[in-house]
């Protein structure tokens, strides 16, 4: 029974007209560029057909920071391919009038230490790192939090990942305090005992 039932929903997604969101095809050169021509571009090109299509959650992965040798030649193309993917899907989204009900979310598990290691890179450093929040409510052009002039330590409005993701989940009006249970029978909560920071709301 459960082996016919996934036949038939695979049945009816070949069959589904929501494919076309997976037509990069129908964009037209210009807005194809506005996003650049690396696979990453074309990620998020995607990720916007699908929002418009009624997706409500789309993840995408940008791998290779992980820097541990050769930081700097590394970093050059990989903040290129972010900048401007990321640029191109804000403006899009706002010519489009779906960045005030579409939140995008730019997060890492960690940084990198402000000192160089001996193979010209860098390692991990949980203390201190950079996440970006755009749209959904978010008030644009505001930097939240500093840190010392090394970038090794916060220290001013630190925000912890729990924070984070009860900020998220605040602009996605999802119950903080909500019980929710795993398949095991686990107890959590979306943002476990964060707060959200409701000032980075227009």
């Amino acid at each position: 029974a459960a082996h016919a039932e996934v036949y038939e929903q695979a049945a009816k997604i070949m069959g589904s007209e929501d494919l076309k969101a997976f037509d990069l095809g129908q964009e037209s050169p210009k807005t194809r560029a506005l996003y650049g021509t690396t696979e990453f571009g074309k990620s998020c090109l995607l990720a916007r057909r699908l929002v418009e299509h009624g997706v409500r959650f789309v993840e995408l992965n940008l791998g290779g920071w992980d820097t541990h040798t050769d930081n700097h030649e590394q970093l050059k193309l990989l903040n290129r391919t972010l900048d401007e993917s990321i640029a191109g899907l804000l403006e899009d989204l706002q010519q489009r009038g779906l960045l005030d009900e579409t939140m995008v979310v730019i997060g890492t598990e960690f940084g990198r230490t402000p000192d160089m290691n001996m193979n010209g890179g860098r390692d991990h450093q949980p203390q201190a790192f950079t996440c970006l929040l755009a749209g959904g409510g978010i008030r644009g052009g505001q930097v939240y939090g500093a840190t010392d002039e090394r970038s090794a330590n916060v220290t001013e409005n630190a925000v912890t990942i729990p924070d984070f993701n009860a900020t998220i989940a605040h602009g996605l009006g999802l119950p903080l305090d909500k019980i929710v249970y795993s398949p095991s029978g686990r107890p959590f909560q979306v943002a476990d005992k964060g707060r959200p920071v409701t000032a980075l709301f227009a």
